[in-house]
C-alpha cells in the first residue's frame, strides 16, 4: 500500500502526492449529465463536460490539501494517514496552504470558461469543503450530508457546464448513493479503528447498529428512487426510450456487491478505492455504464 510508505519523499513528490490523484474518481459524478441528457454525441458538450471534470480535480485536490493541513495531527495517530505527506512532515502546512490557494485560484480561472453559474458551483463547493473541514465534520449526520452535497455539487456543475437542467432524478439519485457510501465510509472506519476514536472525533457519536439501520434506509431509497427513474413514463417520453429499466440489475448487483464487501470482507473505509481494486464490482460498473450507453444511444 502506497499510502502506507514512510520513506520521506521530495518536496515536489510530497506535493504531488498531497493532490490524491486516486480520489479524482469521484469526480466522474461531473460526466452524468453529459450522458443522460443524450449529448455524449455533441463534441462541444463532451469538451465542456471534461474541462468541468478537469476543474473538479483541481478543486477536489485543494480541498483535499486542506483537509489534511486541518487533520495533520490526528492523522499522525492513524496506522495509513500519518504517511500523508503533511502529517509525515514531508510537506509543510504552510506549503499546503499555499498550493491549495493556488489550485483553487487556478480552478476559479478555468471554471470561468464555463459560465457564472458553473463558477458559482465551484466555489460553492471550496467553501463547504472548507467549512467542513474546520468544524462542520464534527456535526453528527451533517457531516455525511455534508459529503452528499459535495456530489451533488459535482453532478449539478456538469449540467450547468453543459447547457443542461439538472433532472430531479438525477438530484434524488445521487444524493442517496452519496449518502450510501458515506454512511458505509463511517461504519468501516468505526470497524477499522476498533473502538479507538482518537484519529477521528465523530466517531464517537456514531455506533455499528444505528449506522446499519442509516444504510439500509438509504440502500432501499437508492434502489427505489432509480428504479422509479427507470420506469417513469416522463422519462420514457423526454429521453425516446423505454428501456433504461434493463440497467436496474447492474445498479442491484453494484449495491450488493458492496455490501457484501463491507460485511463479509470488511471493506469499504475508501470507496475509491475499492470500486477500482474489486474486479467484480468495476467491471459492473462498467457494464451498467454500457448499458446506459446502448440504451440511450442505440437502442431507442
Amino acid at each position: 500500500m502506497a499510502e502506507a510508505s514512510i520513506e520521506r519523499r521530495s518536496p515536489a513528490a510530497a506535493a504531488i502526492a498531497a493532490l490524491r490523484a486516486k480520489q479524482w474518481t469521484k469526480n466522474a459524478f461531473v460526466l452524468a449529465a453529459v450522458v443522460f441528457a443524450q449529448k455524449g454525441a455533441d463534441r462541444g458538450a463532451l469538451s465542456r463536460a471534461a474541462l468541468a471534470f478537469a476543474v473538479f480535480c483541481v478543486a477536489s485536490s485543494a480541498t483535499y490539501l486542506v483537509n489534511d493541513v486541518a487533520d495533520r495531527d490526528v492523522d499522525r495517530l492513524h496506522p495509513v494517514k500519518r504517511s500523508r505527506p503533511i502529517a509525515s512532515g514531508d510537506l509543510s502546512p504552510a506549503a499546503g496552504v499555499g498550493l491549495a490557494l493556488v489550485l483553487a485560484a487556478l480552478a476559479m480561472a478555468a471554471a470561468w470558461t464555463l459560465g457564472v453559474g458553473f463558477v458559482c458551483v465551484v466555489g460553492a463547493y471550496l467553501l463547504l469543503n472548507v467549512t467542513y473541514s474546520f468544524g462542520l465534520k464534527e456535526v453528527v449526520i451533517l457531516d455525511v450530508m455534508l459529503v452528499a452535497t459535495g456530489f451533488l455539487l459535482r453532478a449539478w456543475g456538469g449540467a450547468l457546464a453543459v447547457g443542461v437542467e439538472m433532472s430531479h432524478w438525477l438530484v434524488l439519485c445521487t444524493g442517496l448513493i452519496a449518502l450510501f457510501l458515506g454512511f458505509v465510509k463511517r461504519r468501516q472506519e468505526i470497524v477499522a479503528r476498533e473502538g479507538s476514536f482518537g484519529t477521528r472525533p465523530i466517531l464517537r457519536e456514531y455506533s455499528l447498529v444505528f449506522l446499519d439501520q442509516m444504510i439500509g434506509v438509504v440502500t432501499a431509497s437508492t434502489v427505489l428512487a432509480y428504479s422509479l427513474y427507470a420506469f417513469s413514463p416522463e422519462v420514457a417520453e423526454k429521453l425516446g426510450t423505454r428501456h433504461l429499466g434493463l440497467t436496474i440489475p447492474f445498479v442491484l448487483f453494484g449495491i450488493f456487491r458492496y455490501l457484501y464487501l463491507v460485511h463479509q470482507r470488511g471493506e469499504g473505509e475508501n470507496p475509491a478505492a475499492l470500486v477500482i481494486s474489486d474486479r467484480p464490482l468495476l467491471g459492473n460498473v462498467l457494464l451498467w455504464v454500457a448499458a446506459v450507453v446502448l440504451v440511450l444511444y442505440a437502442w431507442r
